[in-house]
C-alpha cells in the first residue's frame, strides 16, 4: 500500500548555501557608505567569503551542535588535582577558531577594521551566538589594557592575533589568546563599587593577591581576565592569567557554571579567587575609569548582536513565507502578513544600520565622534536590544506551529533574544548612564544633536520629533523616573534620521509614519495600509 498520505508538499525548503553578507542588503550598503573607498573591494572580499561560509549547511549544522552539547565543567582530573577546565562540543571550537581567523578580535589598529570587524560580527553571530562572547571581550580587552603600555605591548599582539590557539598555556607561548571579564559579585550586580573582592599588594611593583568572587563570569576557557577589586587605594582594574608563567596553573576556581535560558554553548561561570595572582592595570582606585572602554565596546556587541538576530529572525519570516501557501496564494502576497513582515523588516534595518554608524565612528576616532558614542552607544544599547525579543517572537509566528518547533532554529533565536538586553548593564543602568552623559558631558548632547541634524527639513515626521525631544530635554523635572521614555526616543530619533539619510524612500517613509509620526499600533502588523510595503519586504528578502 503507497504512503501517498506521506507526500511532503507546500513546505520551505532550508535557508541555506547563501551569501548571508550580500543578501542583507542593509549591512552590505552600510558598508558602502562607512568604509574608505580605497577599503571596499578588499572588505566586500572578506565579508562575502565569510557570508557564503555563515550560509554553508555545514556550518548552520555546527551551529545547532554546539548549542545541543552545551560546555561541561571539570573541576578536578581522574586523580584528584583540581584543574577547573571546561570542556567543550568540537563544533564550538571550530566555530570560535573561524570568528578568530575572520579578524573578529582584531579590529583596533586595521585601517576600517571597526566597520569591517562589526560586520562581519553580524554575518557570524548568526550562526550561533554562544561564540560571541568570548570574541567580544577579547576585541574590547584592548583599549583597557593601553592604559598601561607595558602591558598593552606584551598582550595586545596576542589578542589581536587571527590564530586561535587552544588550550591552556603560558600565553608567551601562544600564538593567539582569548580574554575575559569578571566584574559583578552577589552582593552588588551592576554595582561594581559595592564589590568586596580583596587585593593585596606583593612585593613586586604591580602585582596583586586577590580574594574573593565573581557571580558571572563569562569564558572561563579565556587566557586572561579583566577584573575589579579592591585595593588599598580603591577599586582597581586587574589582569589575571589563567597560566602563570613558569606554567602553573593560578588560583582560579571554577565553582558552577550556569544553567541559562539561552546563550547555551558559551560557558558562563562562578569563579572564586583565594591567593589569585593579578597585575594591577592603571592606576589604583581608578578600577571603573581603567575598564570602562572595555564595558563601551562590549556594549557595542550588544547592538551588533540584537542587529544580527533580528536580521536571521526576519530572514527565516520572510524566507518561510515566500514559499508557504495558505488561503490560495503566497504568504508573502497577503495584505496582512505583508506589514507583520514589512513592521519587522523596519525594526532590523534600522538596528543594523545605527549599529553600524556607532561602528564607523569608532573608527573615525575624533573628538566629536567620541563625544557622539559616549550619548548614543548606551541609547543604542538600551532600545536596539530592548527590541530585539518582541521581534523574534513576532518571526517565530510567521512560522506559525513550524517556528514553535526545536528544528525550525527559531526557539534558539528567541532564547537567545533578552541576552543583549541584559549584558553589560541592563535596561535601567542605560538609561542613568545616558543621563549621566547629558548631564556631565554637554559635547555629547551637541554631538547627538549634530547628527540627528543633517536629517533635518527632510521629513515632517522627523522634524517634529527632534522638536519633542528638545522640548523633554529642556525639562528637568522628574527626569530620572521618565529616563526610560527619554532614551527610547533619543534612540528612536537618531536611527530615523539615519533611515531618512541612508535608505530607501519606503523605508524611510513607514519608520517615520511609524516610530516617529504615531501612526502605529501595539503589535507588530500594524503600519498604515497605505504604504509600499511590498518594497519593504522585498529589501529583506535573503537572496543574493
Amino acid at each position: 500500500m503507497s504512503a501517498s498520505t506521506h507526500t511532503v508538499t507546500n513546505q520551505a525548503p532550508p535557508l541555506v548555501g547563501y551569501d548571508v553578507f550580500a543578501a542583507d542588503r542593509a549591512l552590505s550598503e552600510a558598508v558602502e557608505r562607512h568604509l574608505d573607498p580605497a577599503l571596499l573591494d578588499e572588505a566586500r572580499e572578506e565579508l562575502s567569503a565569510l557570508g557564503r561560509t555563515s550560509g554553508s549547511a555545514q556550518v548552520q549544522e555546527w551551529g545547532v551542535l554546539a548549542n545541543e552539547n552545551p560546555p561541561k565543567l571539570r573541576t578536578h582530573d581522574r586523580y584528584g588535582n583540581r584543574i577547573d577546565e571546561v570542556e567543550f562540543h568540537p563544533a564550538w571550537h571550530r566555530l570560535l577558531g573561524k570568528g578568530v581567523s575572520a579578524g573578529l578580535t582584531s579590529a583596533w589598529s586595521r585601517p576600517g577594521g571597526h566597520l569591517r570587524r562589526a560586520a562581519a560580527f553580524v554575518l557570524w553571530t548568526q550562526v550561533e551566538a554562544g561564540n560571541g562572547c568570548p570574541l567580544s571581550m577579547t576585541h574590547a580587552a584592548v583599549p583597557a589594557l593601553r592604559t598601561d603600555p607595558a602591558l598593552a605591548a606584551e598582550w595586545e599582539p596576542r589578542l589581536t592575533s587571527t590564530v586561535y590557539d587552544q588550550g591552556l598555556r603560558p600565553a608567551a607561548e601562544k600564538a593567539g589568546v582569548l580574554f575575559g571579564m569578571g566584574m559583578t559579585e552577589k552582593q552588588g550586580g551592576s554595582d561594581v563599587r559595592a564589590n568586596t573582592t580583596q587585593a593585596r599588594p606583593l612585593a613586586e611593583d604591580g602585582t596583586y593577591e586577590l580574594t574573593g568572587h565573581k557571580w558571572f563570569c563569562s569564558a572561563p576557557m579565556s587566557d586572561g581576565f579583566l577584573v575589579l577589586a579592591q585595593a588599598p587605594g580603591g577599586l582597581t582594574c586587574f589582569l589575571v592569567p589563567r597560566v602563570l608563567a613558569d606554567g602553573t596553573r593560578n588560583v582560579f576556581r571554577i565553582q558552577r557554571l550556569k544553567d541559562k535560558l539561552g546563550n547555551r554553548s558559551n560557558a558562563s561561570s562562578e569563579v572564586e579567587f583565594d591567593g589569585t595572582w593579578a597585575r594591577r592595570v592603571g592606576d589604583e582606585g581608578r578600577g571603573v575609569r581603567t575598564i570602562i572602554e572595555m564595558v563601551a565596546a562590549t556594549r557595542l556587541d550588544c547592538v551588533l548582536g540584537s542587529a544580527s538576530l533580528m536580521r536571521q529572525a526576519i530572514a527565516q519570516a520572510v524566507h518561510h513565507c515566500t514559499y508557504r501557501e495558505a488561503f490560495g496564494g503566497r504568504l508573502i502576497d497577503k495584505p496582512l502578513m505583508r506589514n507583520v513582515l514589512a513592521d519587522l523588516a523596519l525594526e532590523s534595518e534600522a538596528a543594523t544600520t545605527l549599529a553600524m554608524r556607532l561602528a564607523a565612528a569608532y573608527d573615525d576616532g575624533g573628538e566629536q565622534e567620541r563625544a557622539f558614542l559616549r550619548l548614543a552607544v548606551p541609547a543604542a544599547k538600551y532600545w536596539v536590544t530592548k527590541r530585539c525579543t518582541p521581534v523574534a517572537v513576532e518571526a517565530l509566528e510567521c512560522l506559525g506551529g513550524n517556528g514553535y518547533v526545536e528544528e525550525s532554529g527559531m526557539p534558539r533565536l528567541l532564547r537567545e533574544s533578552p541576552l543583549n538586553s541584559i549584558w553589560e548593564g541592563a535596561g535601567n543602568v542605560q538609561a542613568l548612564d545616558v543621563l549621566r552623559a547629558l548631564q556631565r558631558e554637554p559635547g555629547a548632547l551637541d554631538a547627538y544633536l549634530r547628527e540627528v541634524g543633517r536629517a533635518r527639513g527632510a521629513d515632517h515626521r522627523l522634524d517634529g520629533a527632534i522638536k519633542n525631544l528638545l522640548a523633554e530635554l529642556a525639562d528637568l523635572d522628574g527626569i530620572e523616573g521618565r529616563a526610560r521614555r527619554l532614551v527610547e526616543r533619543i534612540a528612536t530619533v537618531l536611527q530615523g534620521s539615519l533611515l531618512v539619510r541612508y535608505a530607501p524612500p519606503e523605508v524611510a517613509d513607514a519608520f517615520c509614519a511609524s516610530r516617529l509620526g504615531g501612526d502605529w499600533g501595539s503589535a507588530f502588523g500594524t503600519l498604515p495600509h497605505s504604504l509600499d510595503l511590498a518594497t519593504v519586504v522585498e529589501r529583506a528578502r535573503p537572496v543574493s
